[in-house]
């Protein structure tokens, strides 16, 4: 029966003419709907009525004897309790005997048809027998392996800081509220009133659809997914959001209808979600093969609930069985997709590193002889003064031109290459190539000069060896400049002043080392240029 708010309960159930009985379609049309169960002699005495939780104001229950007289309570919606059946609130009844002919239920302002359609008198809530710890068991596990994608997540993120891991840990966590609310778990847990799960239900959907959407929008591949509907899934983000929060804020706002259209304002979403998914798998998206199999049962869900929400004709129905089956789906393959896709950007990524860090060394280093260039040089001389190098060396190689004129530049690269070899011979230099014929070399140890000079004078054995037939020997010059420990000289002040010394080699008829303190130059004032400056004798020698 519908009636009106001004409508006397008491009279208004006395008139028979206005109750439908049978199969009839529930109807939020009116202020106040009657739902009235007829008690037989052999029917157990109920003492509650168990309800779907959504919106409504008041609910009326009386107890009619077979003498006439009525019992009733009422209950503010506030203060309806929830019931540990997933979904349903409870409210006592007032007494119920073997006298008692019809329970009458009326409810205010309902504001969706399943508080109609599935209301029901029972003796007591669940027995907290076998069935009902396994059910509890079971949704405990499902909670349970909701929670392992956030260990996950968590770990994949410190690694790879990709958007899709963080909209994957909001849709796990929402799936596991969903999970907490729509079941008995809330009630066990905490017991919340059931008004406020009612709520808490319909944002918590919102936000479930919403990350679903931005997960599926951050997930599929770049290039794999048409743009149009990549935006689309963002937008629809927004739409689910807006109207899950709406509708929980504002439940009344059109009250007869507005169920319905909250229901079908989600069309399309789903429509959205199965193009978006289609077109994926159309354009050989990988990840989208994980999603398609773990959002199937939930898209079904969202199919029945949509139909069975919007047709007149069809009882609404939740389908929290195939939802429940859906989350387990939906955790098993998404979580393998994030795996998945995590291994394959972190192979991509790892692919660039290698790449990025072979690009490096091959920029430091000389493409013929191998050597570290003048720009490994400048960029690491910090690192190599802290590890002892403290002497540097400008190495020239002598009438080096005669042997490309002479024998070809083939010959050339393999003297160039010998040279190389014959510099590197000593782990405690540091050889470098800065073009042409030119080498510089950094040496450590208390016998740098001694060593930077072996090196030298070993050029012209090893490039003998390298390339027989030159004629004659291939010799070098060298400056050479001695950094002491309690300086800390650049790289460009060493150079130069290693540089105008190997001039001075040259000039003094090549095949030479001449050696100088760097102090002369960078304790003076003035820190003026070795050329026209006088050596003392220690501090200048010349070998042949």
């Amino acid at each position: 029966m519908s009636g009106s708010l001004s409508d006397d309960i008491a009279t208004a159930i006395r008139s028979s003419g206005r109750w439908t009985c049978g199969d009839p379609i529930y109807s939020l049309e009116g202020e106040r709907a009657l739902l009235r169960f007829d008690i037989s002699a052999d029917d157990p005495l109920p003492r509650y009525l168990f309800s779907r939780r959504s919106p409504l104001a008041t609910v009326h229950l009386l107890a009619v004897d077979r003498d006439g007289a009525i019992r009733q309570t009422s209950l503010p919606a506030g203060e309806l309790s929830s019931a540990l059946s997933g979904g349903y609130f409870k409210a006592p009844l007032p007494t119920v005997d073997r006298q008692t002919q019809q329970v009458v239920v009326a409810f205010d302002f309902p504001s969706h048809r399943m508080t109609l359609e599935r209301a029901y008198l029972a003796p007591s809530d669940l027995s907290s027998g076998p069935d009902f710890l396994r059910s509890m068991l079971l949704l405990a596990t499902l909670a349970g392996m909701l929670s392992m994608p956030l260990i996950f997540n968590t770990a994949f993120y410190r690694i790879l800081r990709e958007p899709f891991v963080l909209w994957h840990s909001l849709l796990t966590i929402s799936l596991l509220l969903t999970i907490l609310v729509s079941s008995g778990l809330a009630v066990v847990l905490f017991d919340p009133p059931a008004m406020t799960l009612s709520w808490m239900t319909t944002v918590i959907f919102g936000l479930t659809v919403a990350s679903g959407a931005m997960f599926t929008h951050s997930f599929i591949e770049p290039g794999r997914l048409h743009p149009f509907l990549r935006r689309s899934l963002a937008y629809c983000a927004v739409w689910a959001l807006f109207l899950s929060t709406s509708h929980a804020a504002f439940p009344f706002v059109g009250r007869s209808f507005q169920s319905t259209a909250y229901t079908a304002a989600f069309a399309p979403v789903i429509v959205i979600f199965i193009l978006s998914l289609s077109d994926a798998l159309r354009r050989g998206s990988r990840a989208a093969k994980f999603q398609a199999i773990g959002y199937m049962p939930i898209i079904l869900v969202g199919l029945i609930r949509l139909i069975t929400g919007v047709v007149p004709a069809l009882h609404s129905n939740d389908v929290m069985i195939l939802f429940y089956v859906g989350c387990v789906f939906e955790v098993l393959f998404t979580t393998l997709g994030v795996a998945d896709r995590f291994m394959t950007i972190k192979r991509q990524r790892d692919h660039a590193r290698f790449e990025a860090d072979m690009l490096e060394r091959l920029s430091e280093r000389d493409a013929l002889t191998g050597l570290l260039n003048r720009r490994a040089m400048e960029q690491n001389f910090e690192r190599f003064r802290a590890e002892g190098y403290h002497a540097l060396a400008v190495l020239d190689l002598d009438h080096f031109k005669s042997v490309n004129d002479l024998h070809g530049h083939l010959v050339g690269d393999a003297v160039l290459k010998a040279v190389a070899q014959a510099l590197q011979a000593d782990a405690h230099v540091q050889a470098f190539r800065l073009g042409g014929e030119e080498f510089v070399l950094l040496v450590r140890g208390e016998d740098a000069q001694a060593r930077a000079e072996r090196r030298r004078q070993s050029i012209s054995a090893i490039v003998a060896n390298a390339a027989p037939g030159l004629g004659s020997p291939v010799t070098a010059s060298m400056g050479l400049v001695l950094a002491s420990s309690g300086t800390d000289p650049e790289f460009t002040e060493l150079y130069d002043q290693a540089d105008k010394l190997l001039y001075n080699a040259k000039q003094a008829g090549r095949n030479r080392t001449i050696t100088a303190s760097a102090q002369v130059c960078l304790n003076s004032p003035d820190r003026s240029p070795l050329i026209g400056r006088t050596l003392r004798p220690e501090q200048l020698r010349a070998s042949a």
